[in-house]
């Protein structure tokens, strides 16, 4: 009997918890279609309102991205309209320099004609004064010259004279007359 019990226990253990089981077994099915209902209408009350902020999303963003747009448009037509005045001032002042250039390229051109005819005016004159130097030198030197020659003839003629018997005293004899 003692193998009985072995076997009868375990079956009525078994019988009662089968009988819980599936009567636990509707009412959890109850219960999870219930929870499965309820989950469905959170997703769908959720899919609503993502949807609703998704839409409220893109048109925020397509507001914005129109803003953007606008404003980027308009940085770029200030952006373009300073470039075009900064250019328009820079070809100005160019026009205004290159003018200013061409002046002072026409003064310069004039300034170096009349600097090559001063230094030919003053290549001449140096020539000029460099012939009157020598001019003068050589005057000096003839007028030595003439000097020299008026001294050493002056000077011959002083010993001719000497040596001529016209030019020389008479020997006179004195005679003491207190005697």
């Amino acid at each position: 009997m003692k193998k009985w019990l072995y076997i009868i226990a375990p079956a009525i253990m078994l019988a009662v918890f089968t009988f819980f089981y599936f009567s636990q077994a509707k009412e959890l099915e109850i219960r999870e279609a219930e929870r499965q209902a309820q989950i469905e209408k959170d997703r769908q009350a959720d899919e609503a309102r993502r949807a609703a902020i998704e839409e409220k999303a893109r048109l925020d963003a397509a507001k914005r991205a129109a803003e953007r747009e606008a404003e980027a448009a308009a940085k770029e037509a200030e952006r373009v309209a300073k470039w075009e005045a900064e250019g328009k001032e820079i070809q100005e002042a160019t026009d205004a320099y290159n003018a200013e250039a061409d002046k002072y390229a026409k003064e310069i051109a004039a300034l170096e004609i009349q600097l090559d005819t001063l230094r030919k005016t003053k290549e001449a004159l140096n020539a000029e004064v460099l012939a009157m130097a020598k001019r003068v030198e050589q005057a000096r030197i003839d007028k030595r010259t003439a000097e020299l020659e008026i001294q050493r003839k002056t000077e011959l003629m002083v010993k001719r004279a000497e040596a001529s018997t016209l030019a020389q005293m008479p020997v006179t004899t004195t005679t003491n007359s207190r005697r």
